[in-house]
C-alpha cells in the first residue's frame, strides 16, 4: 500500500512538473493575440488616472481622439493549466480612473496583457502600474508614471515629468520639458533634453545617469557612491537651470547634447 501511494504521489509530481515545464516553454505573449479588443471610455474633466495592477501599457496623444472619450485597445494571452479561468477587466470608475486588472493565478498559470490607450490633448495623465513596462508619447500636459517593476519611456512630450520605476530603466528622449524629474531603484536613468530645463532631478540606486542638455550654462550637483562623475557642460552656481544626478553605485554622464 505504502508503494502504490508513492508511486502515485510520484506520477502526480512527474505531471505537474511537465505541465510547468511546458507552460513555461510556452510563455505566453499579449503580441500573440491577434484579436485585440477596442472599447472606448467616457472621460469627465482634464486629468486621467491609469490604475493597472499587471500590463505594459502604451499611451498616446491624438489630435484626432475625441474630446471627452479614452480610446483603449487590449490584447491579451493567458494559460491556466490547474487553476481558475484567467481574466482581464477594463473599467472607468470616478469619471476619471481607468482600472485595468487580470486574474491569472493556478499552479501552473502564464498569461501576458497589453493596452494602447489614446487620450486626447490637453489631458495630464496619472500612471500608476504594478508590474509592466511603460511608453509615452506626445505629451504636452503634465505626465506622472509610477511603475513597481517594468522599464519606462517617453518620447515627444513638453509637458512636465515624473518618472519612477523601483524596478527598470527610465528613458525620457527628445523630451522639451521644463522639469524633468526620474528614479529608479535598480535600473539606468537616460535623459535627452531638446529645450533647455529649469529643473531636473535624477537618480539611481543602481544604475548608470546620462543627461544630455541644450547649450547652456547649468548649476550642476553630483554624486556617486561607486563610479566615475564627468560633467562637460558649461557651469555656474548662480544659474536658474537646475541639473542633479546621483547614483548609489553607477557612472554619471551630464553633456552638452550635439
Amino acid at each position: 500500500m505504502a508503494r502504490s501511494v508513492a508511486v502515485r504521489a510520484a506520477a502526480v509530481t512527474g505531471v505537474v512538473a511537465a505541465l510547468v515545464a511546458t507552460a513555461t516553454a510556452c510563455g505566453a505573449s499579449a503580441g500573440d493575440d491577434k484579436e485585440p479588443e477596442h472599447r472606448a471610455f467616457g472621460l469627465h474633466g482634464r486629468t486621467l488616472t491609469v490604475d493597472s495592477d499587471d500590463s505594459a501599457l502604451d499611451l498616446v496623444v491624438s489630435d484626432s481622439a475625441k474630446a471627452g472619450r479614452v480610446e483603449v485597445t487590449r490584447w491579451f494571452q493567458g494559460h491556466v493549466v490547474v487553476g481558475g479561468d484567467p481574466e482581464v477587466t477594463w473599467a472607468m470608475k470616478d469619471d476619471d480612473r481607468l482600472v485595468l486588472r487580470m486574474k491569472c493565478s493556478g499552479v501552473v498559470a502564464d498569461c501576458s496583457a497589453r493596452h494602447r490607450i489614446v487620450v486626447p490633448r490637453g489631458v495630464a495623465v496619472t500612471v500608476d502600474d504594478g508590474d509592466g513596462r511603460v511608453t509615452a508619447r506626445g505629451f504636452e500636459e503634465p505626465l506622472t508614471i509610477r511603475t513597481s517593476d517594468g522599464s519606462v519611456r517617453v518620447s515627444d512630450s513638453s509637458g512636465p515629468l515624473d518618472l519612477r520605476s523601483a524596478d527598470g530603466s527610465i528613458h525620457a528622449l527628445g523630451v522639451g520639458s521644463r522639469q524633468v524629474r526620474a528614479r529608479t531603484q535598480d535600473g539606468s536613468v537616460r535623459l535627452e533634453l531638446a529645450a533647455v530645463p529649469d529643473l531636473v532631478e535624477s537618480h539611481s540606486q543602481d544604475g548608470s545617469v546620462s543627461i544630455a542638455l541644450p547649450r547652456a550654462t547649468y548649476r550642476v550637483n553630483t554624486g556617486s557612491g561607486d563610479g566615475s562623475v564627468r560633467v562637460s557642460v558649461p557651469r555656474a552656481d548662480s544659474s536658474s537651470h537646475v541639473v542633479t544626478a546621483h547614483t548609489g553605485d553607477g557612472k554619471i554622464t551630464v553633456r552638452t547634447a550635439n
